[in-house]
């Protein structure tokens, strides 16, 4: 019964960790609503998308009203004039289309409307816009085992704090597991996905600032630290051993928490703007 309560608040705490860390994320939806009549017409403005094609923004179509709304874009990061584009229904909803950039190319935009003879913006304050990235398609068979590596690997890491927390067997069992399923999916395949998405494959510590990189190899290393200091190979006496084992659980948490995509690629325009190649003008860190 402890073993598979255990378990529960294992799971449990994982996908609070998982939830909290994708949507606070930089590339997470910017979410909210209109209200009108007594109706609530919610949106989900884009903050990330391929560059196969251009970034369709959308907002609800309120209908029975005069509702109009534009959407105003620059390239990020530039003394660029800002653009206009009116939003047009397609669908059952009122689209305008970011132009496409290259792999971490970004754009910064704000949408401006009226709404039953009532003016809004979104975001509201007018020095805020929306940031969003582009990245180059990532294979589904790249993509999809790296999630669950990495949601593997927190799983395990998780019940081997607990393991060591409640004096329980197994703990080094779930370090070892939970260090092989950050290797895969963190280590391996991490950096293919990282390839696919933005052109090369690491941007972290030595070579750049991206704090998704740095993340992996501080959770890869807490593991493979942990497990130095404690063996293989069950003590005598446990306590230091499950001390280390609890800090690095603590640790890893910590750290995955911190919001993926933060401090990640993104295109340099002064370089485009010289002539350099897009692949060659992508910089990293907390831009």
């Amino acid at each position: 019964m402890k073993s598979f309560l255990l378990w529960v608040l294992s799971v449990l705490l994982m996908l609070i960790a998982i939830f909290y860390q994708r949507s606070t994320g930089p590339t997470y939806p910017v979410k909210g609503k209109f209200e009108n009549n007594g109706e609530t017409y919610k949106y989900k403005l884009l903050r990330s998308h391929e560059t196969t094609e251009g970034a369709p923004i959308a907002l609800p179509n309120i209908q029975n009203v005069d509702f109009q709304a534009d959407l105003h874009y620059k390239r990020y990061q530039t003394n660029d004039s800002i653009h206009h584009l009116p939003f047009v229904l397609e669908g059952e909803k009122l689209i305008a289309a970011l132009p496409v950039q290259p792999a971490a190319g970004k754009m910064e935009y704000y949408i401006t409307g009226k709404l039953d003879e009532k003016t809004f913006r979104i975001p509201e304050s007018s020095h805020d816009s929306i940031i969003l990235r582009y990245k180059d398609p990532v294979p589904n068979g790249v993509l999809i085992p790296h999630v669950f590596f990495m949601f593997f690997a927190v799983l395990f890491g998780i019940r081997a704090g607990l393991s060591a927390l409640f004096q329980t067997e197994n703990m080094r069992k779930w370090v070892i597991v939970s260090l092989i399923g950050m290797s895969i999916g963190g280590m391996v395949l991490g950096p293919i996905v990282q390839k696919h998405a933005f052109g090369e494959y690491w941007t972290g510590f030595p070579y750049g600032g991206d704090f998704t990189d740095n993340k992996t190899l501080i959770l890869w290393l807490t593991w493979v630290i942990a497990l130095i200091l404690i063996g293989v190979k069950q003590k005598k006496k446990e306590t230091k051993s499950r001390i280390i084992v609890l800090v690095a659980a603590i640790v890893m948490t910590i750290v995955y928490l911190i919001p993926h995509s933060m401090g990640g690629s993104t295109l340099d325009y002064d370089k485009i703007d010289q002539g350099i190649d897009p692949t060659e003008a992508i910089k990293t860190g907390a831009n």
